[in-house]
């Protein structure tokens, strides 16, 4: 396939697209500092861009047959880059015909059918007190896939680690079937398993170990 990834120099953007690489996808890599992917290889096309120009994102997202995001803060960016950035990926890829979306938010963000622990709800309690925008920004970037008319996965990942892929890892809702940490690398791979699987579409999986 023919993939765009956002977010791609980003901690979990690295081994999404290290991992769709290997996979034999045609990747291009949207990012504001290519220096910092790190990596050069055929097929891999590094796109130049802030994710909150809607020009840019729509030079990425042309010509691609889905769209994996990984965007995250970063110091400087706008408190709803996650928001904004969505929303002009989501117009470019339906003015492009581009149909399918995963993206990346944290467990934090609750959806239908969580049943939260008391360990999630000190966690998300946490997350409104000392992090109130990032939360904000996350439920909004949300709203916005769920408004598109897009095929969607909304990814939601705890405590993430630098492990290694281990390729064995649970699928569930908040507080069902779920643990609190996964690796980058198997969240990766989980990610790029939702551009040709159907299981979770329209839904907000967590992953984790």
């Amino acid at each position: 396939m023919k993939v765009a990834i956002f977010g791609a120099t980003g901690r979990t953007g690295r081994p999404l697209v290290k991992e769709a690489l290997e996979r034999g996808h045609a990747v291009t890599a949207f990012a504001r500092d290519p220096s910092r992917l790190g990596v050069s290889r055929d097929r891999l096309v590094v796109v130049r861009g802030d994710v909150t120009d809607a020009s840019a994102v729509e030079r990425a997202v042309s010509g691609q047959d889905a769209v994996v995001s990984a965007l995250g803060h970063a110091k400087g960016s706008p408190k709803d880059v996650q928001t904004r950035g969505t929303a002009n990926i989501v117009a470019a890829m339906e003015k492009h015909g581009a149909r399918r979306l995963v993206s990346l938010t944290g467990a934090g963000v609750r959806t239908e059918g969580d049943e939260p622990k008391l360990v999630d709800k000190v966690f998300g309690l946490l997350l409104k007190t000392l992090q109130r925008d990032v939360l904000e920004d996350a439920e909004g970037h949300v709203a916005v896939i769920r408004a598109s008319g897009l095929e969607w996965v909304v990814v939601r990942g705890p405590r993430l680690t630098e492990g290694e892929k281990k390729g064995q890892y649970r699928v569930g809702l908040v507080g069902k079937n779920s643990g609190t940490s996964i690796s980058r690398a198997d969240l990766a791979d989980f990610m790029l398993d939702q551009l040709t699987d159907d299981a979770h579409l329209g839904r907000m999986p967590v992953v984790s170990y």
